[in-house]
């Protein structure tokens, strides 16, 4: 089942109306994608007749730079990768705070989540935001955690997996098909959008990522490299922190070696998303493999930002080639490098493109149709908290 805005039967109701509330239990030490899409629910479901509360297996960023701050938060943390009995300790906050509902978002959370739902013969749901199975080049580490996925699911009521790619590879791992539903990610419209004037004569490509080994970061880095070769003057703007310091020895080594760190801004960790999406002309997401939707693909979209990225799973799902954005070749620095000559010599093709990005994601892939879309799927469990 794929839910989109313009297919919901489930209407916002008004911010005050009676509320049931909802317990995500999440790991909390980024602020990345999936960080994201909790905290935008967590701030639209009320809309739909519920309330979010979270519970941290692992809190770090996420308690101290999200935006859902009226939503409670516990810290249920996990004394090792082991540690299954914090599960008691969410029955616990569970039942002393009226949940009704238990929502988890990563394996880890997900085997919590069935040991405490089973305690407390409470509805479970899963929310697929990649595939496991390739979320890093660790294979031991992804097998270990497509086992506990699969296991864990076992106990789950209902999937959400954030495109049809997705679904269609948790439905290739032999789960049931009818306890899985797509709800597209989305993000909120951005009132009153600032005018975009034309590129200068340097073009600046943006980037924004967790900077890890399956985000391609290397493509990119060759993609520029071949373009200063062809004197095509970019500046390429990098937002975001390292997974590990000797990954970012490994990428400024790179750079080194490519002569390009003239033409790079590392700015580390950011909250101002949109802020730091306005400095881009172009957003490009290089990604190798393991995307489910992107948040930051749809953020740049709301910001009428053109969308160079790979194709890979769920990303042409959001960005239509030669529509919002263009789509090149996964690990091809030479592909991505001739979409973005072609989309720096012509400024026309530049701007039809920031407005269909922005249209779309108005019209199809907004905070309220993803809201909306797991409501319906609570509703299912629950009954509709809204009359």
């Amino acid at each position: 089942m794929i839910i989109k805005a313009s297919t919901l039967s489930k209407q916002p109701a008004s911010p005050a109306a009676e509320t049931c509330k909802v317990l995500h239990l999440i790991n909390g030490e980024h602020f990345s994608g999936a960080e994201r899409v909790q905290d935008l629910l967590a701030l639209a479901m009320p809309r739909f007749g519920y309330e979010v509360g979270f519970a941290c297996v692992k809190p770090g960023k996420f308690p101290a730079v999200r935006r859902s701050r009226s939503c409670e938060l516990f810290e249920t943390r996990m004394k090792s990768k082991l540690d299954i009995w914090v599960a008691g300790r969410v029955a616990d906050v569970f039942r002393k705070n009226d949940f009704r509902l238990i929502h988890a978002h990563t394996p880890r959370t997900l085997l919590i989540g069935r040991l405490a739902a089973r305690k407390l013969k409470c509805p479970l749901v899963y929310h697929v935001h990649s595939p496991v199975g390739r979320d890093s080049e660790r294979g031991l580490a992804n097998r270990l955690n497509t086992m506990i996925e699969s296991w864990s699911l076992a106990g789950v009521d209902k999937m959400i997996c954030v495109s049809g790619s997705l679904a269609q590879y948790m439905r290739e791992l032999g789960h049931d098909a009818s306890r899985i539903s797509v709800v597209s990610n989305g993000v909120a419209a951005i009132q009153n959008l600032p005018e975009r004037s034309l590129p200068g004569k340097v073009w600046t490509i943006g980037t924004m990522a967790l900077f890890r080994p399956r985000k391609g970061t290397e493509v990119l880095l060759e993609a520029i490299s071949i373009l200063k070769k062809k004197k095509i003057n970019v500046l390429l703007r990098a937002v975001g922190p390292f997974e590990s310091p000797e990954y970012e020895h490994e990428i400024m080594s790179r750079v080194k070696s490519l002569g390009i760190g003239g033409q790079i801004e590392w700015t580390g960790f950011q909250t101002n998303v949109d802020e730091q999406l306005r400095k881009m002309d172009v957003f490009v997401l290089p990604s190798l493999y393991g995307e489910g939707l992107p948040m930051v693909v749809l953020e740049s979209m709301a910001n009428a930002i053109p969308v160079v990225a790979s194709r890979v799973e769920g990303i042409p799902e959001a960005v239509r080639d030669g529509v919002d954005g263009l789509i090149f070749q996964p690990s091809n620095a030479v592909d991505l490098a001739e979409k973005l000559e072609s989309l720096i010599g012509d400024t026309q093709l530049w701007q039809s493109m920031g407005q269909n990005a922005l249209e779309r994601q108005r019209q199809e892939l907004s905070d309220l149709s993803m809201a909306g879309g797991v409501a319906r799927i609570y509703d299912e469990l629950l009954g509709s908290p809204i009359s």
